[in-house]
């Protein structure tokens, strides 16, 4: 019997990391206030990475952060002692990708599992057997790999391999871009990109300054650098098959929405397959799920040919979504009513649905809804406001609310 996939979330914050384990990820992935490649993600301060690593360890799941930076002299300075705390809380796994940093963890923390991010760019079972000599128990495998490459590198390696699934598809090389220095002076390789690929963009001729031409696109401008995002979940028995051992969704700046939809999604593929691998097949609610969060088109990326510009330039800035998330349940009594915090404008009368971490979800309308006082409300239009909604049936905390999007 194939060994089951472990699925790896991203957690920008402690709430995307609760919702991740909650709704069915195995394990997931963080960043400190330093040395990570998402510097504005959000991410843990000292005391929430012990906090989450303990959340983590209480529900029998991993965490591992994300030491991935390429540093410059005065980065190394401060390292070990962040390492040295690390593993004190009993961080699972650090992700890294430059050689110099690899080095100082074996020697300042040298029983710490190592991962070596998908920055370091691996697409050959050479490179993977180097960095297993070196001592690294798992490789991320660059996004450029077509299945068939993956399958190969399997066959000639024996340490574990990574690969995303699901989520943003950088333009240039495994996220090796100089663009948001160029421009910006803000390095994404030491974690502040300015996602210059997504800026709208047109030709000017030197002689005529101002002037601005379009790259042939649309009425808007072009946007050429702009990739769809990567979906493997129709493909998804194929990745079991090809032996890698873990599946990572991209995202940890992305909302708690999408961090629950998405791995609740790939979770029950996943078990799904496992629960009777000859007669699997995708479920049409599963790809319904993928299309209610912020998304753009979806594309396979490199893994089953080279993508031509169809496959994967998205020619817009803009997302699709066909639900909104507009309420988060923070508890349920047996009366029938739920506190919820909310994300979103909702009113008495709307249809919600409610998707849940473990049971299926529902549809009812808001017939009943109080303020944190108990008095009668027509509405709930304050940012994070406190309120109370009468449910046709119990939920589980940390359930979402949310209604179809406006097309």
């Amino acid at each position: 019997m194939r060994k089951k996939p472990e699925l790896l979330a991203p957690a920008g914050t402690p709430e995307k990391m609760k919702m991740a384990l909650l709704y069915g990820a195995d394990a997931v992935y963080l960043g400190g206030k330093s040395f990570g490649l998402r510097a504005l993600g959000g991410n843990f301060s000292r005391e929430e990475l012990r906090a989450g690593v303990a959340f983590a360890h209480a529900h029998g799941k991993r965490v591992y952060v994300t030491v991935n930076i390429f540093p410059h002299n005065e980065d190394i300075a401060q390292l070990p002692g962040y390492l040295r705390f690390l593993q004190e809380i009993q961080v699972d796994a650090l992700l890294v990708a430059d050689l110099g940093v690899f080095s100082l963890c074996r020697e300042v923390i040298p029983e710490m599992e190592l991962h070596v991010s998908t920055q370091a760019n691996v697409t050959n079972y050479a490179a993977v057997a180097a960095w297993q000599r070196l001592g690294a128990q798992r490789v991320v495998l660059a996004r450029e790999l077509s299945l068939a490459e993956i399958r190969e590198i399997r066959a000639h390696s024996a340490v574990e391999l990574e690969m995303f699934v699901h989520g943003a598809m950088c333009i240039s090389y495994s996220g090796r871009c100089l663009l948001s220095s160029y421009f910006t002076g803000r390095d994404s390789n030491r974690g502040t990109c300015a996602q210059s690929c997504r800026w709208k963009y047109a030709l000017m001729e030197e002689t005529r300054p101002g002037q601005y031409f379009p790259i042939e696109e649309d009425e808007r401008g072009t946007y050429i650098m702009n990739s769809k995002d990567l979906c493997l979940l129709p493909q998804i028995a194929d990745i079991i098959e090809s032996g890698v051992d873990s599946l990572k969704i991209e995202g940890r700046m992305k909302s708690v929405h999408y961090v629950a939809s998405v791995t609740k999604a790939y979770r029950l593929a996943i078990d799904r397959y496992f629960d009777d691998p000859a007669h699997f097949a995708v479920s049409s609610a599963w790809l319904e799920e993928l299309g209610k969060v912020s998304h753009r088109a979806y594309t396979t990326g490199f893994v089953f040919h080279q993508p031509t510009a169809a496959d994967q330039i998205y020619g817009t800035s803009s997302y699709e979504q066909t639900s909104d998330f507009v309420g988060l349940i923070r508890a349920y009594d047996d009366s029938g009513w739920a506190t919820v915090e909310q994300r979103n404008h909702m009113r008495r009368g709307e249809e919600i649905e409610i998707f849940q971490p473990t049971q299926p979800g529902f549809r009812q309308i808001i017939e009943e809804m109080e303020d944190e006082d108990g008095f009668p409300i027509e509405a709930a239009p304050h940012p994070q406001q406190i309120i109370r909604i009468r449910m046709k049936q119990a939920v589980e905390p940390y359930a979402i609310l949310r209604r179809d999007s406006k097309v």
